[in-house]
């Protein structure tokens, strides 16, 4: 069954290299027969697959989600590599797949230096990536594909951000379906509404892409900062959007306004907003002209940050220490569960609160019984030892790479921020990989191990490391 899904998204992975093609043909490039051999590939191996395991079992257990997840996104960053590698537009392979990680995982670190040289084809895939990364590619399977069965619900929980993850309706399969037309719906209204501010249409549907998938991949080098205040004002509010739980629009639409008014995460999220704008705004205000310019500029890279995005307006590596603080606790932090965005979680970091409160109160009253609840809803104790674990893990695997990176000749500062751009899915750290700079002079070692970090953090670690465990592949 791993493998037979496997062939199912090598197939489809090869149908989508269909639209960079079709890009690549409109402006007339030479990278057409890249993308058609990486198709044809692509379909190979897949094909191939479905056939030789067309008799497998239907039933996805929780071992085979894990499983099928985890070898899903690695095959589809290997595969997807090769248009980057065919065209020589990213001669190193490895270079390839970190920037195909990269831009799957939703992350937007980039090992370019020069990325107004890349041809409309492959800037047009570097930001799909993204796009299809944002909700989950293995989502993606179940919204379209109709034998998917519905104990699929495995595939979600492995796959979709965020400490709890259940269905909006029923079945599985109409879940996937009603989050990827809430996200398509939101990607074409942004669309729209750059096409008013200026934008041309390549770059409308590019920026649309990253801002969706909250991943950062642009067309320009300085990024979102040479377009018009009105651009970035409508970047900025639709990263805020995606930074949102996806079961809140769908609230909306049911008209189940009241339980959207008492989400606990959805306040959480809009006051560390308005907080981190406010001291960033304060702080940098002598920095520039006018008030309006501070608070753009706040207003965008909070919002960029937070959400896990990646654009930047500015060189925020400039800024004064308070406001990279600031920036630098947010990386953490990232955004809603259920989101297309990074980081620990907001509801993760709810939840740890409130369980140590929790327990300082029972230290206080030792014979109190008191229950953990997030929304009015008491929280079970399998979820607070999974949020436990989570950030135990966490936290190993991070100082486990920050250590790697350590034998390279950075500062402390760009190697810490490189490890928390990469596993919290943000994209720019500061220092040499700050927004005006790349991750190109890493080693091909370096670049290996925060291409895995990336996965490690948009898979909610538990695939990836379940990937290298023995008993996922010992049969029952």
């Amino acid at each position: 069954m791993v493998l037979f899904t496997l062939g199912q998204l090598l197939l489809i992975e090869a149908a989508l290299l269909l639209l960079p093609t079709l890009v690549a043909v409109l402006y007339k490039e030479n990278t057409v027969l890249h993308f058609l051999a990486a198709a044809g590939i692509s379909a190979f191996i897949g094909g191939a697959l479905m056939l030789v395991f067309r008799k497998r079992n239907n039933v996805i257990f929780a071992k085979e989600g894990f499983a099928i997840v985890s070898l899903s996104w690695l095959s589809l960053s290997a595969v997807g590599a090769l248009p980057f590698f065919f065209s020589k537009e990213i001669p190193s392979y490895v270079d390839a797949f970190f920037e195909t990680v990269s831009g799957f995982t939703t992350t937007g670190a980039s090992i370019l230096t020069n990325v107004e040289a890349l041809s409309k084809g492959i800037l047009f895939w570097r930001s799909f990536t993204h796009w299809v990364g944002g909700m989950g590619v293995l989502v993606f399977i179940m919204a379209i594909l109709p034998t998917v069965s519905d104990r699929s619900i495995h595939i979600m929980r492995a796959e979709v951000p965020g400490p709890i993850v259940g269905k909006l309706v029923p079945r599985a399969k109409d879940t996937a379906r009603v989050l990827y037309l809430i996200y398509v719906a939101l990607t074409v209204i942004q669309i729209v509404l750059l096409l008013f501010g200026g934008m041309d249409l390549f770059e409308s549907i590019v920026h649309s892409f990253g801002t969706a998938g909250t991943g950062g991949f642009g067309v320009k080098a300085d990024s979102i900062g040479g377009y018009s205040d009105y651009c970035q004002w409508v970047i900025t509010v639709f990263m805020v959007l995606f930074g949102l739980n996806f079961n809140l629009y769908y609230l909306l639409l049911i008209r189940r306004f009241k339980s959207v008014l008492r989400n606990t995460e959805l306040w959480v999220y809009l006051g560390i907003l308005a907080f981190s704008i406010t001291v960033i705004t304060l702080n940098i205000r002598s920095m520039y002209t006018t008030s309006a310019d501070a608070i753009r500029y706040s207003a965008f890279q909070v919002a960029s940050i937070m959400s896990t995005t990646g654009y930047s307006t500015v060189n925020f590596d400039l800024w004064p220490g308070l406001s990279k603080a600031v920036l630098l606790i947010l990386m953490f932090l990232g955004s809603c569960a259920g989101s297309t965005a990074g980081g620990l979680k907001l509801s993760r970091i709810i939840l740890l609160f409130k369980m140590v409160r929790n327990e300082l109160r029972h230290l206080m009253a030792p014979r109190s019984v008191n229950s953990v609840k997030v929304d009015g809803k008491q929280v079970d104790q399998s979820i607070q030892k999974n949020a436990v674990n989570y950030f135990v893990l966490f936290m190993f695997i991070f100082s486990a790479i920050f250590l790697v990176l350590s034998f390279e000749p950075y500062s402390f500062e760009t190697n810490f921020s490189a490890t928390a751009a990469c596993i919290n899915n943000v994209g720019p750290g500061f220092g040499a990989v700050g927004p005006a700079e790349s991750f190109a002079g890493y080693s091909p070692l370096s670049k290996i191990v925060l291409s895995f970090a990336m996965l490690f953090g948009r898979l909610e670690l538990f695939p990836m490391i379940l990937l290298f465990s023995p008993s996922l592949w010992r049969k029952k």
